[in-house]
């Protein structure tokens, strides 16, 4: 397998220049953040949760 072939991960993203912005909108981009936080935190439960599960799975007694 080529390390082309290999998928590649998403670069970080950039920050976000906050000096442009008003405060009503440094306040809606809060509220995006705090959404995505919840969306990544329910994504990180999932994972374990499955983890979990196949762990249970091939453990041997």
């Amino acid at each position: 397998m080529e390390e082309d072939d290999l998928p590649t991960r998403p670069k970080e993203p950039g920050r976000k220049n906050l000096a442009p912005l008003s405060i009503a909108e440094l306040e809606a981009y809060i509220g995006e953040l705090e959404e995505e936080i919840v969306r990544v935190r329910a994504d990180i439960a999932a994972k374990r949760a499955q983890r979990g599960g196949a762990e249970a799975l091939f453990k041997h007694k």
